[in-house]
């Protein structure tokens, strides 16, 4: 490989020093599926996967989700499968039948047809394109909508979309400035994809607008820092969530009672306010029905230092916490 191949080179260096500081994440002789927009990162990813699959004997398909948002959006599709062949690598398209009205939407709609081409091609783990520069992008999101930790940390290497079925994101050291070079470098024909120029999204002004100013007016090396400031908190989350998953292994702090599931007031208390808030969300999240959010925590805490008989004002789906002494239980309507 020559000079002309520097991109090339760093990032293969750094997928192999990933993978052997994780192996786990894209083990050997394993069947992957790569998510695959048309864009730079996901086109990067997918070659590097290319160029390395004979060393980890790995499986390849490739997926595209067409959303039909832009009216090239199959011109889009024909292009990664023809990258796809080009390759040597399986191709699998999922196409929208509903409108998409929103980005959340459209992200559990793509979710769920990866979920379903991983399974119909029997790979175990779904790879994506998401770039450190995308870990920055979510952070400061999240910290904007007022996210604890787990919101500041929420992109990370790996995570489970169902039991048999992982999330893998090996490119999270890797900058979006690194993905185009690469691509440039292995004239990769990218899709230019318009709608990342609209400033409607959120994220688009985060990425064309904040982010540029912040790195001009305050720190040159924001990625790097940021990125950084997730990894530590990630691990922080880790730890916590742990802790507050032994508060269960003791069969007297919690009843598991479908009609009224309680947990024990006094060892409840006793835990630092960082766990007593961990614990009530793995405890909520089993019967809420919506994503358990800080008002629904602080307002079941409050029961901790109110009198016997005392009631919350209600969750969504007809839910209250009442406390029974020496019990906070749950009251299912």
């Amino acid at each position: 490989m020559n000079s002309n191949n520097r991109f090339a080179k760093l990032l293969r260096a750094n997928l192999n020093a990933v993978l052997r500081s994780q192996p786990e994440i894209l083990p050997r002789d394993a069947s992957l599926l790569v998510a695959v927009s048309g864009g730079q990162d996901s086109l990067c990813l997918a070659k590097l996967l290319q160029m390395q699959r004979a060393k980890f004997n790995w499986n390849l398909t490739i997926a595209h989700c067409d959303h039909q948002w832009r009216i090239d959006s199959r011109a889009n599709a024909e292009h990664v499968e023809k990258i796809a062949k080009e390759w040597g690598i399986t191709f699998c398209l999922r196409t929208a039948e509903m409108p998409l009205t929103s980005e959340s939407s459209a992200r559990e709609w793509r979710y769920t047809m990866l979920v379903e081409m991983a399974k119909a091609n029997n790979c175990n783990y779904v790879v994506t394109g998401h770039t450190r520069s995308d870990r920055v992008e979510t952070l400061l999101y999240n910290l904007m909508r007022g996210s604890g930790a787990d919101g500041l940390a929420s992109l990370t290497w790996m995570r489970s979309l169902t039991p048999e079925i992982k999330l893998v994101r090996p490119l999270l050291d890797v900058s979006r400035h690194e993905t185009l070079g690469f691509c440039h470098e292995q004239q990769i024909l990218i899709w230019e994809d318009s709608t990342n120029q609209n400033l409607d999204y959120r994220r688009n002004r985060l990425r064309l607008e904040t982010i540029p100013y912040l790195q001009e007016h305050f720190n040159p090396q924001l990625e790097n820092a940021i990125a950084q400031t997730s990894e530590l908190l990630h691990d922080d989350v880790i730890y916590l969530e742990e802790q507050a998953s032994r508060f269960f292994e003791d069969n007297i702090s919690v009843i598991w009672n479908l009609e009224a599931p309680r947990l024990h007031r006094q060892l409840l208390q006793e835990q630092p306010l960082a766990l007593q808030r961990r614990i009530v969300r793995q405890f909520l999240s089993r019967y809420l029905i919506h994503q358990v959010n800080f008002e629904d925590i602080e307002r079941f805490l409050n029961l901790l230092t109110a009198q016997n008989r005392s009631q919350s004002a209600p969750f969504k789906g007809n839910i209250s916490a009442f406390v029974e002494h020496p019990w906070i239980a749950l009251h299912i309507r």
